[in-house]
């Protein structure tokens, strides 16, 4: 069984989360979770669940591992989606926005995991190209405040969307929203490619998955709500 060392648990389930580990707790090594499921179709962890993540791992001695490469760096108003949680994990994961389009990922570690020289090998760790990349796009990020900008151009687009007819769920947080349709309008994001030149992301046929720059314009977003609009409409 290729999955033999791998649990997988139901999401936001903390009682089976507790089980789990009042089982298995000795053999577990870490947890790995989004704090907001990006190809899983935009669902939130709830805080309640991250902090028990956070809580179990540390009673159990094991390692909280964010995965953060869709829904971190900036995306969600926070640097980590993890943050609305208020708990740190102990390792994340990270790259996509990184670059802003340049190859490169990479993982931040808590200080009490101890590197030994030698530990890792890696033929292109540390690129400085990769490297002045990454720190170009943290620098923009702060001189324009585009996390900030996410948080409330995200809440601009729930707001308007929440106004829209034909959908059932609108999730995530900043520039990291998930739109569920009813599954008889799963054409709309082709409709919008074909007819509007707009490209969305997709998650399952009938969830419009939005992942924009986080530089988007106010100008941008009204373009694809009037586009969407005139989709639904129709």
């Amino acid at each position: 069984n290729e999955n033999a060392n791998i649990i997988f648990l139901p999401w936001n389930d903390v009682e089976a989360l507790r089980a789990t580990f009042q089982k298995e707790g000795h053999l577990i090594s870490s947890v790995i979770v989004e704090g907001i499921q990006g190809i899983g179709g935009i669902h939130e962890a709830s805080v309640e669940f991250l902090r028990s993540i956070r809580s179990l791992c540390d009673t159990y001695n094991a390692a909280y591992v964010a995965d953060a490469v869709q829904c971190g760096y900036g995306r969600t108003g926070q640097f980590y989606a993890h943050d609305y949680a208020e708990v740190k994990a102990d390792i994340y994961t990270m790259a996509k926005g990184m670059g802003n389009g340049f190859p490169i990922g990479a993982i931040a570690i808590a200080p009490h995991f101890h590197a030994k020289y030698g530990l890792l090998g890696t033929t292109f760790g540390g690129n400085h190209l990769a490297c002045a990349a990454a720190l170009s796009v943290l620098e923009v990020m702060e001189s324009e405040q585009l996390m900030n900008h996410a948080l409330h151009l995200g809440q601009y687009l729930k707001d308007q969307l929440a106004t829209f007819p034909n959908i059932m769920e609108i999730r995530g947080r900043g520039l990291m929203l998930g739109i569920e349709l009813p599954q008889e309008l799963k054409q709309v994001r082709q409709d919008l490619l074909w007819k509007h030149k707009i490209f969305t992301g997709v998650a399952h046929p009938n969830v419009i998955r939005l992942l924009p720059a986080l530089n988007l314009s106010r100008e941008h977003a009204d373009r694809f709500l009037d586009a969407l609009y005139e989709v639904l409409h129709t």
